[in-house]
């Protein structure tokens, strides 16, 4: 860090915001040995959670109870955990609830940057973001901070407000009452259908008289999606309450208009799954959960970032930085539009991996360092034991699955595999195009379009191990850009991947296939590398 006077300060990075994302990189950052400082505007780490969620339960899993010995595994159900070297700093020291209570999140927060000693100024709101000359600089009252590269971890910055004429008559979801008695006999429209919906309808369910819930699409529900983001089954008793004939009820509707008449409000729709027909329904109370959107105001016409198609999240290349603005980077929850609606970079058990995988980015670029990667032999039986030790050992390709990949690429200067983990299988596309072989290796989950979920015929040979439905692992074969080949292994029940004929074999055989040189080659000759079919 470098101090000018007149209440200037330069780094190599600035961070605002110290939540779950921005305690992690800093974290990564100070274990680097990186000159780096996070800005935050309120006096203690994780201040959204002291609000949200409203009625006081997370949806993130904390499965204490694993089985599991090794910590590595253990993370995989353990969705609140930083990554970090210090054995007592494991959020299920902190909750044994499966769902746990956001205060348990906010003390294991506090204790996270105090016992690491991460480089957070509290209470230093930024009112402004600029780049000049290729600097970004942050005003604060009264201080200026100058940094080569800007890292964007303030999470949501405030609620998405459908265009929906008269929506100003809803109570917010950061507004609302959350004491059940509150809605005691009153008719009540919910416009959303995502969880705090589902977890407002729940909360007030035994109190109301009827609950609707609107939106013009279907319920999505995260048993069908696999996305933890999606309306979780916990929340089953609305749906339930729905078909057992009680009146509460989920529409499928575009609200055209609210207003209010004398203590009533009235609210016009259309239904959207009914050729058109149209209603006029009457409520006491009427509640928006329409979701978060980010923040832009902070940002001068200099380094506006772009936002991604929904309006509502910033636009970010492979390497999760900004499309439009070299240098500025995000984490935490901003870092979702590469998987949106699909793996988990919106919750900590997902960006807590890619935030480490982006250290390893910024350190390269920033700090001159290669990136890390180990050596591996041009031989089949080794590839196979380690990409198998991968898929049943690591939790970040368990938890972003279809996202993050390891990547072996059959280096023809020096004749060996260079093995990277955790990298964003499109980032590795772009990386290594100019290779004319390598593989990704990825969990994966099978099509989406079941008709129903918990009943699914299975086909249990290797052969047909792409019909698989349950995550399971995943090797392409890459030359350049193109994928030209894939071997899907076998689901199991357990995930585990070892079995002889089941996984161990197809694999084997895969991958003996790409590496192996022609029949006619020399023994000297190097890997067999195919062109793109």
């Amino acid at each position: 860090m470098t101090t000018t006077g007149a209440g200037e300060h330069i780094h190599r990075y600035l961070i605002i915001g110290a939540g779950p994302g921005g305690l992690q990189i800093s974290y990564f950052l100070q274990r680097a040995g990186a000159d780096y400082l996070t800005l935050e505007r309120e006096a203690e780490p994780g201040s959204f959670f002291r609000h949200y969620p409203r009625h006081r339960r997370l949806i993130s899993l904390n499965k204490v109870h694993t089985g599991e010995k090794d910590p590595e595994i253990a993370l995989r159900w353990d969705w609140n955990s930083l990554l970090n070297d210090a054995p007592g700093l494991l959020f299920p020291r902190y909750s044994q609830e499966y769902f746990p209570s956001p205060d348990d999140l906010l003390r294991y927060l506090a204790d996270f940057q105090r016992e690491h000693a991460l480089n957070v100024r509290f209470s230093t709101a930024v009112d402004r973001v600029e780049k000049v000359d290729g600097v970004f600089v942050v005003h604060t009252a009264g201080e200026v901070f100058r940094a080569e590269c800007l890292i964007m971890a303030t999470g949501w910055g405030g609620p998405n407000i459908p265009d929906i004429p008269g929506i100003e008559l809803a109570v917010g979801y950061e507004d609302m009452p959350t004491a059940p008695e509150d809605f005691t006999d009153k008719r009540v429209l919910i416009i959303g259908k995502g969880n705090s919906a589902f977890e407002t309808a729940q909360a007030i369910l035994g109190h109301a008289a009827v609950v609707h819930l609107a939106s013009p699409r279907p319920v999505r529900f995260a048993w069908t999606s696999k996305h933890p983001g999606d309306v979780r089954g916990q929340y089953g008793a609305l749906l339930d309450s729905y078909w057992f004939k009680t009146l509460h009820g989920v529409l499928e509707c575009q609200i055209d208009r609210l207003w209010r008449e004398g203590d009533r409000f009235k609210a016009e729709i259309t239904y959207t799954l009914a050729e058109g027909e149209q209603a006029l329904l009457e409520y006491d109370v009427v509640l928006r959960c329409t979701g978060f959107t980010m923040d832009t105001a902070l940002f001068d016409d200099s380094c506006r970032p772009e936002l991604a198609p929904n309006g509502r999240i910033p636009a970010i290349g492979p390497d999760f930085q900004s499309t439009n603005v070299d240098g500025l980077y995000f984490a935490g929850t901003l870092m979702q539009g590469r998987d949106f609606k699909g793996a988990s970079s919106a919750f900590i058990d997902g960006f807590r991996y890619n935030l480490r995988t982006l250290a390893r980015l910024l350190d390269e670029r920033y700090g001159q360092a290669p990136l890390d990667h180990r050596l591996l032999p041009v031989d089949a039986d080794q590839l196979t034991a380690t990409m198998l030790e991968r898929v049943n050992y690591s939790s970040a390709l368990w938890t972003q699955f279809e996202y993050l990949c390891d990547v072996y690429v059959v280096d023809q200067d020096s004749g060996r595999i260079l093995h990277y983990a955790d990298l964003p299988e499109d980032y590795a596309v772009d990386r290594f195009a100019e290779h004319p072989l390598y593989f990704t290796l990825t969990l994966r989950w099978g099509r989406g379009d079941y008709g129903d979920v918990f009943a699914i015929q299975r086909h249990p040979t290797p052969d047909r191990a792409h019909e698989s439905a349950f995550l399971h692992p995943v090797v392409r074969a890459w030359s350049h850009r193109e994928m030209v080949a894939e071997q899907h292994l076998l689901e199991d029940l357990l995930a585990v991947w070892r079995h002889p004929v089941r996984h161990v074999q197809p694999l084997r055989a895969f991958l003996t296939s790409r590496l192996a040189p022609p029949a006619d080659a020399p023994d000297s000759a190097q890997p067999h590398i195919p062109e793109p079919s």
